[in-house]
């Protein structure tokens, strides 16, 4: 049996793959059926993403360019995702680092965020 390979990896906010699957579907739809494991991704992703996917791209690279964020993609795209509103969903975010992050630091955070947010 032939095994797929990994390429390359990269961590994308749920809008971004709303947007790639949301491609997908309509390539397949003209040839056949889609399948219902496409379907429900599909309808998790459109119910999950709360922004477009270029300004969920352009919010993860401004929070990477803070310090706190600075080479923690992960991170960033998390905060891109879940779209924080208060102090307490940004810590629950980190909860998991080694440090945590300061009142200063995630007033940051969250200053970014509200920008973007629609």
């Amino acid at each position: 049996m032939p095994f797929k390979e990994v390429l390359g990896f990269d961590y994308i906010t749920i809008s971004e793959a709303r947007e790639i699957l949301e491609k997908i579907v309509e390539k397949r739809r003209e040839k056949a059926e889609i399948l219902y494991e496409t379907r429900k991704t599909l309808k998790y992703l459109r119910t999950f993403s709360k922004l477009p996917a270029d300004k969920a791209k352009e919010l993860v690279e401004e929070l990477l360019k803070l310090p706190q964020l600075y080479g923690k993609k992960e991170l960033a795209v998390k905060i891109a995702d879940l779209m924080p509103r208060i102090p307490d969903e940004v810590r629950i975010i980190y909860a998991k680092e080694r440090y945590t992050l300061s009142e200063e630091q995630i007033r940051e955070i969250l200053e970014v965020v509200n920008k973007y947010r629609i």
